[in-house]
């Protein structure tokens, strides 16, 4: 096979997961902005998702979060997947929205608290058991907005037992993954606020357990990269929630505000074998002035384009400018691969997909939006609030 023959078949394996919020109205803490058409049910966005997935070829799964995509039968969600070729992806936990939760979910100091916190975590695992879900995503809010609010290293006890226990739940073939934020809902501390913490403590609960890097949730400068090649390289990196950002968790359009971040990225994913393994690549966005699905078409391309452009850097030429010591050759190489226009190659990739070769256009011809905006009338569209 042929170096551009192994570039266009990785790019044909690759697969980017959707999520179900992204689908509905959401945006920003201090306005969400209503759009028309938008769904009103769990069925609606994954008729939505089928709809990125049919003109882009790599989006196969769509991420649910409970209880915004609750149901009473999930085995009949997970055929409405199956009927319109997707299959039902990460799900995801929410424990930061109940009053309960002012203080903490399961490190809350109050038993009781906890208690519930776990018990819905454990529901959803009974949820990935009747959707054929591999794995559970956890994102906590708790923290501290106050010195002497709590005890932190308390704090840190009560999550690990938390985790324990819902670690001990999974079955066979299902994974936890642990999401960290640096900040935002607790300013003081926040209990999961880096990837060592999670490292740290995926380490102790064993293989299954894995760290979600979402691109958004770090200190401005942060070297996104390093962190990723050290948990590729530790067979700790669990999968990506792909935004971008440009001052804190902006959720904004993947590789919108810093394409090359996204390209170093994506080529320590390639170096660390992250593309053909079991890294999870998810997007977590709201879209909040921006149509929704034609938003969501994009994102999925800009990480296509991240990826062949990381696929193109000449790791032989690399490799010998590196043991040569040769700074400015070496990185000569990563640049003429960043350099280079990759749409060219996407096309053809989508057309012996059997796609057409310019998903945003063909999404604009297909005439979906117009019929959703027609038919989605009356009902409560789903969102978040604010």
């Amino acid at each position: 096979m042929t170096e551009r023959a192994a570039v266009k078949t990785a790019l044909k394996t690759q697969a980017v997961e959707t999520p179900s919020w992204a689908y509905g109205n959401s945006g920003t803490r201090f306005k969400v902005f209503a759009q028309q058409g938008v769904p009103r049910t769990p069925q609606e966005k994954l008729d939505d998702a089928a709809k990125v997935h049919e003109f882009t070829g790599v989006a196969p799964t769509v991420a649910l979060h409970i209880p915004w995509d609750e149901v009473d039968d999930y085995a009949a969600l997970a055929r409405h997947a199956e009927d319109r070729g997707l299959r039902l992806g990460a799900i995801n936990s929410n424990t930061f929205q109940d009053d309960d939760y002012r203080l903490g979910s399961v490190c809350h100091p109050d038993a009781a608290v906890r208690r519930k916190a776990v018990d819905h975590l454990l529901e959803c695992v009974d949820i990935m058991d009747a959707t054929g879900s591999k794995d559970l995503k956890l994102w906590f809010a708790d923290g501290t907005n106050y010195p002497g609010q709590d005890d932190i290293r308390a704090r840190q006890d009560r999550l690990a037992e938390a985790l324990a226990e819902v670690y001990g739940r999974l079955g066979d073939d299902q994974r936890m993954l642990l999401e960290y934020k640096l900040f935002e809902p607790a300013f003081y501390t926040t209990d999961v606020p880096d990837w060592g913490t999670a490292y740290a403590h995926c380490l102790k609960l064993g293989p299954k357990a894995r760290v979600v890097v979402d691109t958004g949730h770090h200190a401005p400068g942060t070297n996104i990269e390093f962190i990723v090649a050290t948990l590729l390289r530790e067979g700790k990196l669990g999968g990506f929630d792909f935004n971008s950002r440009f001052y804190a968790d902006d959720d904004l359009m993947v590789g919108a505000a810093d394409p090359f971040q996204l390209f170093r990225i994506m080529y320590e994913v390639v170096r660390g074998g992250g593309l053909s393994g079991d890294v999870a690549f998810m997007l977590d966005q709201c879209h909040n002035v921006e149509s929704k699905i034609p938003a969501i078409v994009r994102s999925v391309m800009n990480v296509q384009e991240a990826t062949a452009k990381a696929l193109l850097v000449d790791r032989d030429a690399l490799a010998a400018a590196q043991r040569e010591g040769d700074v400015l050759g070496a990185n000569a190489v990563l640049m003429d691969a960043f350099s280079t226009d990759v749409r060219p190659l996407l096309r053809e990739v989508r057309e012996e997909m059997g796609l057409d070769p310019d998903p945003m256009a063909a999404y604009a011809r297909s005439g979906w939006a117009e019929k959703i905006v027609a038919e989605r009338v009356g009902g409560e569209q789903a969102g978040w609030g604010a």
